[in-house]
C-alpha cells in the first residue's frame, strides 16, 4: 500500500467531538446525582436499581463496539464483500442474545440477589470456587477486549487534534512514537474513565443510549455521502478488484484464505450464539425492569441492528474509491468522514463510533471493577467492609483498570477485530455454557460448570496460543482446526463437559433448585447472598409474567 501522509480533521471537527464528549462526561454527572439516595451503593453503581427499559436494554444490548465503527470497517475496506458474511448473523442477534437467556437471567438474579455474573454462578451452584473462577476469566479476556478499544479511541481522537497539535505527528516516520496516538489515547481514556467511575453502571447506560443515537445518525449520514463520492458500488468494487484481486468481489475463499466456507460458517455462528455468552450483555439482563420490557427490546435492537450494520458495508466498500490504498487500515472510518463531510458534520459523524468506543470500555470498565470489588476485595479481602469503603474502593478500582489498560494499549496490535474477535471467543466459551445449563436444567452442578469453564477457555486458549506459535510468534491468528474458528471447538467442548461433569457429580441441593426453579412468593430469600447485603431483600421479585 501506498504510504501517504495521515489524514487529519479542521479545528471544527475537533470542536464537535468535544462538545459530545463534555455531554457525555455531564451525563454521568446527572446519573450519579439521579440515583444518589436510592438503593445500596452495590445495586445502583453496578445494576442501575434493576430499572432499565425497553430502550435503554435494546441500544445497550446491541453488540456495537470499537470494532463496529473501526475493526470491522478495516476489515471490508481489505478483504472486500466476503465482509458481508462475517457480519450476516447480526440479524438474529437479538433473538438470541436477549430472547433465550432474558427472562430466565432476570428471574434469576432477582431470586439470588445477584448483581455480577460471579455472583449469578456462585448463588445458582453454591460454589464460592466457581465465582472466583469465573472472576479471574472475566478479567482476562475483558482486559484483552479493552486495548483494542482503548486503540480506537485514541486513533479517531488523534485524528481530530487541532493544528497545533497535529505539527507535531505529520512526519510519523522519524520519530520512534506517535505523539498525536498518545495524546489522543490520553484524552479518550481520561473522559471515560472519569464519567464511568463518577456515575457507575446508570452512567454507563444515560451515555450509552445517547452514543447509539448518535451512530445511527452518525451512520445515515455518512450513507448516502459514499455513494455519491464512490458513484456507486460497481464502481466501488471495481476499485477494490483493482487495487488488491478479484476476491474482493467473491465470496469464501475466492483466491485468500481471509474467509473460506468453515471460517463463514463459524462467524454465523460465532456472533448469534457468542453473543449470548458476554458478561456484558448477561449484565444488561439481570437488570432489565420487567418481561414486557425485554420483548420490546428485542424489536427496537433488531431495528437497530438493521440500519448500522448493512450501510456499513456498503459505505467502507465505497471506501476503495474515497481514500483508496489507505496505509493503516484501521484508520479506514475516521478518514473517510474527514475527506467527505462538512468540518462540524464531520465531527457529528465521528461521534459515532467515537461514541460506540466510550460505550464498550464504560461497560467493561464497570465489569471488571465488580469483579475486583465484589467478587474478589469483598468476598476474600473485607467481607465486613462499610458500604463507604465499597464505594470508594469501586471509584478506586475503576481508575486503576483504566490506568493499566492505557499503558498496555500505548502499543496496540495492528488489526483490532481480531483482538475482540478473541475475546468475545474466550468469554462465550466459558461463561454461556454454565449459565444456560444452570438456567434450565435443574440437574447441573458445579463440578459440571467449572469443567464446562474451563474446557472453553483452555479450548480457546490452546487453539489461539497454537496458531501464534505456528505463525512464529508474528501473527495473533488461530489454529483453525477442521478450518472451523476456536469459537466452534471451545463451545462444544464445554457444552461436553458440563453435562458429563454433572451426570459424574452428585446431584446438586434439592432446597437450592426448589428455590431457583420452581414458583416462589416475592418474599423468597437469596441463598447466599443476602448474608453480606440484607438491605437487598426487598429487590428480589420473582417476575414469572
Amino acid at each position: 500500500m501506498n504510504n501517504a501522509a495521515p489524514i487529519h480533521a479542521e479545528p471544527a471537527t475537533f470542536l464537535a467531538l468535544v462538545i459530545f464528549t463534555l455531554v457525555s462526561l455531564g451525563l454521568g454527572v446527572v446519573a450519579n446525582l439521579v440515583t444518589s439516595k436510592k438503593a445500596g451503593f452495590l445495586q445502583k453503581y453496578f445494576l442501575g436499581n434493576r430499572s432499565l427499559g425497553a430502550f435503554a436494554v435494546a441500544l445497550t444490548a446491541a453488540v456495537v463496539s470499537g470494532g463496529t465503527f473501526v475493526g470491522f470497517p478495516s476489515l471490508a475496506y481489505k478483504h472486500g464483500w466476503v465482509i458481508a458474511l462475517w457480519i450476516a448473523s447480526y440479524m438474529v442477534v437479538p433473538l438470541t442474545v436477549l430472547g433465550v437467556l432474558g427472562k430466565r437471567i432476570g428471574q434469576l438474579a432477582r431470586r439470588t440477589g445477584a448483581i455480577t455474573l460471579p455472583d449469578l454462578l456462585r448463588e445458582r451452584y453454591g460454589s464460592p470456587a466457581l465465582g472466583l473462577l469465573t472472576s479471574l476469566l472475566i478479567m482476562l479476556f475483558l482486559t484483552s477486549n479493552l486495548i483494542p478499544q482503548f486503540k480506537a479511541g485514541g486513533v479517531i481522537m488523534k485524528m481530530v487534534l487541532p493544528a497545533s497539535t497535529v505539527g507535531m505527528v505529520v512526519d510519523e516516520a522519524t520519530t520512534t512514537a506517535d505523539v498525536g496516538y498518545m495524546i489522543g489515547l490520553a484524552v479518550f481514556a481520561a473522559t471515560v474513565v472519569a464519567y464511568t467511575a463518577y456515575g457507575g453502571f446508570l452512567a454507563a447506560i444515560w451515555t450509552d443510549v445517547f452514543q447509539s443515537l448518535v451512530m445511527a445518525l452518525g451512520v445515515m449520514i455518512l450513507f448516502p455521502l459514499a455513494m455519491m463520492a464512490s458513484g456507486g458500488l460497481a464502481a466501488a468494487t471495481q476499485a477494490g478488484i483493482a487495487q488488491t484481486d478479484i476476491g474482493f468481489a467473491f465470496g469464501p475463499g475466492a483466491t485468500k484464505n481471509f474467509h473460506p466456507i468453515g471460517l463463514a460458517f463459524s462467524f454465523f455462528f460465532m456472533w448469534a450464539i457468542t453473543g449470548m455468552g458476554q458478561p456484558s450483555t448477561m449484565v444488561r439482563l439481570m437488570s432489565f425492569r420487567d418481561s414486557r420490557t425485554l420483548r420490546f427490546s428485542i424489536i427496537y435492537m433488531m431495528i437497530y441492528n438493521l440500519v448500522i450494520y448493512i450501510p456499513l458495508i456498503f459505505i467502507f466498500i465505497a471506501a476503495r474509491v474515497i481514500v483508496p490504498d489507505l496505509a493503516k487500515p484501521d484508520e479506514i472510518m475516521p478518514s473517510v468522514v474527514i475527506k467527505l463531510a462538512n468540518p462540524y458534520v464531520a465531527g457529528l459523524i465521528l461521534a459515532a463510533p467515537y461514541g460506540a468506543v466510550m460505550s464498550t470500555v464504560s461497560g467493561f470498565l464497570l465489569i471488571i471493577s465488580s469483579g475486583l470489588v465484589r467478587d474478589i476485595y469483598q468476598r476474600f479481602v473485607r467481607p465486613l467492609a462499610s458500604e463507604k469503603e465499597i464505594e470508594w474502593a469501586s471509584y478506586t478500582a475503576t481508575v486503576l483498570v483504566g490506568l493499566a489498560v492505557t499503558i498496555i494499549a500505548l502499543r496496540p496490535p495492528e488489526y483490532l477485530q481480531l483482538i475482540i474477535v478473541f475475546s468475545s471467543t474466550g468469554m462465550a466459551a466459558s461463561f454461556l455454557m454454565p449459565v444456560m445449563l444452570g438456567a434450565f436444567w435443574p440437574r447441573a452442578t458445579h463440578q459440571g460448570a467449572i469443567l464446562a469453564m474451563a474446557a472453553g477457555a483452555l479450548s480457546t486458549l490452546g487453539l489461539y496460543g497454537s496458531g501464534y506459535a505456528m505463525s512464529g510468534l508474528t501473527s495473533f491468528v488461530p489454529y483453525y482446526l477442521l478450518g472451523l474458528d476456536p469459537c466452534v471447538w471451545g463451545l462444544s467442548a464445554s457444552l461436553l463437559g458440563g453435562v458429563v461433569g454433572s451426570l459424574l457429580s452428585p446431584p446438586p441441593d434439592p432446597a437450592r433448585v426448589a428455590l431457583l426453579f420452581d414458583a416462589q412468593p416475592p418474599s423468597a430469600p437469596a441463598p447466599a447472598t443476602l448474608d453480606l447485603h440484607p438491605n437487598l431483600a426487598s429487590t428480589i421479585s420473582t417476575d414469572e409474567d
